[in-house]
């Protein structure tokens, strides 16, 4: 089995956006329109078995302090692998390269953020940014029943 993390370029969202299209449709992730995915693509990163996508997620920036951990999706067919620890640990690396404080989710998959060090906060402590700009686009919206988790660097 070969496994291999890349950073994808705009040819891969097409396949980016096929793979998660069941989650979207079930509001469990966001949907990122063809435009929004190219203009943030250098903050995913994919990860591949044999040449077939697997998975992704992107750390998306916030501040000079924070980032968050979006749209992560492993398929199906390639779970068990532990590849959304991988995709974590990658964004990770990158926010500590990128020196930043925090790392956050708002999630449905508390259990597996806290397997990977994430701790549960209140929703009430996320930035207003990050409420206004994306949540008010989920179909939950106003009504949000995920979970805000922070990792501190």
């Amino acid at each position: 089995m070969d496994i291999k993390f890349y950073k994808p370029t705009t040819k891969d969202i097409s396949s980016m956006q096929a793979l998660v299209q069941g989650e979207v449709d079930r509001g469990v992730i966001l949907l990122r329109t063809e435009d929004e995915m190219a203009t943030t693509i250098r903050s995913y990163t994919c990860v591949s078995i044999d040449g077939e996508l697997a998975g992704f997620t992107a750390l998306h920036i916030h501040s000079p302090k924070l980032a968050e951990v979006r749209s992560l999706i492993v398929s199906d067919k390639f779970r068990g692998h532990k590849l959304g620890q991988k995709l974590v640990e990658a964004c990770k690396k990158e926010a500590k390269a990128l020196d930043l404080e925090e790392i956050l989710s708002l999630t449905y998959a508390k259990g597996f953020f806290e397997s990977v060090g994430f701790k549960e906060i209140n929703k009430e402590d996320l930035p207003e940014h990050k409420i206004w700009a994306d949540c008010i686009r989920c179909k939950h919206f106003p009504i949000c029943d995920e979970v805000a988790l922070i990792y501190k660097l």
